[in-house]
C-alpha cells in the first residue's frame, strides 16, 4: 500500500520531527509512506485566515496524486477506534485502493476545496489538537493499524 501524508507547515520543533520520524521508521515494513509538507501561509501577509486557507489548499491539492483515496483529519469527521481505523484501511485495499493521503490541514483549517476532494473524513475525537500534534497521532495510529491488521503484538 502506498501512503502520502500532505502537511501544512514544516515541524520546526525537534520533539515533533523525532516522533514523527520513528514513526515512519516503524511504518517501513509495511507500506510505502511519504510526507509532503506546504508551506503554511501568514494570513497577515495573505490578506486574512480565508486567503491564506486558500493558498495552502491550492498548494495541498497540488501535493495530492490524482488516482489517491483522500482522507481528511477534520474535527467533525468520523471517529474510529484503532481497530475500525485497522478495517477500515484493510476495507479500502480490499476494494483495490491501494493509493491513500491522508490530509493534515494547517491552525486556520483546510480550504473548501480541499474538502470537496477528500472522500472520506477522519476524527481523532472532539478536542481540538495542534496541527503538528495530529501529523504525530495519524503516523501512530497508521502503524498500530497495521500491526493489527497482521495480529501482531504492538504493546506488552
Amino acid at each position: 500500500m502506498k501512503m502520502t501524508v500532505v502537511a501544512v507547515g514544516k515541524l520546526k520543533e525537534r520533539f515533533w520531527s523525532d516522533a514523527c520520524a520513528e514513526y515512519l521508521k516503524r511504518l517501513q515494513p509495511y507500506a510505502r509512506i511519504t510526507v509532503k509538507e506546504v508551506a503554511d501561509v501568514d494570513p497577515g501577509r495573505a490578506g486574512g485566515v480565508d486567503a491564506a486557507r486558500e493558498k495552502e489548499g491550492a498548494a495541498v491539492l497540488a501535493a495530492l496524486g490524482t488516482r489517491s483515496h483522500v482522507l481528511l483529519l477534520d474535527i467533525g469527521g468520523k471517529q474510529r477506534t484503532s481497530v475500525e481505523f485497522s478495517q477500515r484501511l484493510d476495507a479500502l485495499s480490499l476494494q483495490g485502493i491501494s493509493d491513500l493521503a491522508f490530509v493534515v490541514g494547517g491552525s486556520d483549517g483546510v480550504s473548501d476545496a480541499v474538502r470537496a476532494r477528500a472522500n472520506e473524513t477522519l476524527s481523532f475525537g472532539r478536542i481540538t489538537l495542534p496541527h503538528n500534534l495530529a501529523r504525530v497521532v495519524l503516523l501512530e495510529q497508521l502503524y498500530r493499524a497495521m500491526k493489527i491488521s497482521r495480529g501482531e503484538p504492538y504493546h506488552k
